[in-house]
């Protein structure tokens, strides 16, 4: 099974660096990229860049040039105080891009448009770690409070990022297996933003949620194997 692992903010991309030091690294036209192994197998590890752009030309390049069997995407999210908890993980079962504006049209269309449902149903029942499985919204831009109550309402959201939407529509275009995690770094609420104004709190939260991430994925990778491959065909 062919695994590539997008990895798509700097200070994520950091921590991959940082755990693993002896990587050889080769570059792309949008970024660095290495091979590593996993529990005895070979996985590309990608930087994806940030944002709704760079996620989506990357996600295109992998599939182009890597042709993965499975696309994973592992990376950090801000949470809606209230509504989930720092050091949740989030099993992305539904994207949608929020931040469109349609002055012509119907925007809800445009969101539409740009929605993708994740086909997850070949991952095991029963999974090896606590995940809240739903919803996560991405905007080029972090959470705005005043966004939140209407995100609540009209989607039922509880986290968002910048880069999950773009990726998950290319992928799904593609038709091209894919497994987002992205487990909260900060809260945003009525006060603001905890790490807005405090970088620092960022990449110390980062550092501590993507090594959670990339502990586990030995297991999630385990866990798809059998369902990528049916008994027998391997």
């Amino acid at each position: 099974m062919k695994v590539v692992v997008l990895i798509s903010a700097n200070s994520e991309w950091r921590v991959v660096k940082e755990l693993h030091p002896d990587l050889t690294l080769q570059h792309s036209p949008y970024g660095e990229y290495a091979d590593l192994e996993i529990d005895s197998r070979l996985v590309t590890f990608f930087h994806g860049g940030w944002g709704k752009i760079s996620a989506a030309a990357t996600a295109q390049f992998v599939i182009d040039h890597f042709k993965p069997d499975l696309l994973v995407n592992l990376g950090t999210c801000g949470g809606f105080a209230g509504r989930i908890e720092t050091g949740t993980i989030i099993l992305v079962e539904r994207t949608l891009v929020y931040d469109i504006i349609e002055q012509m049209g119907d925007s809800a269309e445009a969101i539409e448009h740009y929605a993708s449902s994740l086909d997850l149903s070949w991952l095991p029942a029963k999974l090896h770690f606590p995940v809240s499985r739903g919803l996560l919204v991405s905007a080029d831009r972090d959470i705005i409070v005043e966004d939140i109550p209407m995100l609540i309402e009209k989607y039922d959201a509880a986290a968002a990022d910048w880069e999950s939407g773009a990726i998950a529509w290319v992928a799904g275009k593609n038709k091209t297996r894919i497994l987002i995690l992205r487990a909260v770094s900060d809260l945003v609420g009525g006060d603001g933003g905890e790490a807005y104004g405090n970088l620092e709190l960022f990449h110390e939260r980062t550092k501590t949620v993507m090594k959670n991430l990339l502990d586990q994925l030995p297991a999630w990778l385990n866990a798809s194997d059998g369902h990528l491959y049916p008994q027998g065909t391997r």
